[in-house]
């Protein structure tokens, strides 16, 4: 598009106009966004601000199954609440991470 053709006042009024336009679009495009967020958050049975805080609703925190287990004695098992038992003190004092033990 060439712009040297138009005077200054018609570069103004054009400009406004086409900052109102991309207002309208924002505004569409916002509208739409959350039409898409509302439709995800239902599809996993969450609110949209459960999808926005970044923290999992309560009611998806684990109920305090097993959460650590062993590799070698599936017997051992944490709920990782509560005292850490022996073992997974022995494990990260040999340097271990708690993370190779998450069967979660």
């Amino acid at each position: 598009m060439d712009l040297t053709k138009y005077e200054s006042s018609e570069l103004q009024q054009l400009k406004k106009d086409i900052d109102k336009e991309l207002k309208r679009r924002r505004k569409q495009d916002v509208k739409e966004a959350q039409k898409e967020v509302k439709s995800i958050a239902e599809r996993y049975g969450l609110t949209v601000q459960d999808l926005v805080s970044g923290v999992a609703p309560k009611s998806a925190k684990p109920a305090g199954g097993t959460r650590f287990r062993h590799p070698n004695d599936p017997g051992k098992s944490w709920s990782g609440r509560g005292r850490k038992p022996v073992w997974i003190k022995e494990w990260e004092q040999s340097g271990r991470s708690l993370d190779e033990l998450r069967v979660d």
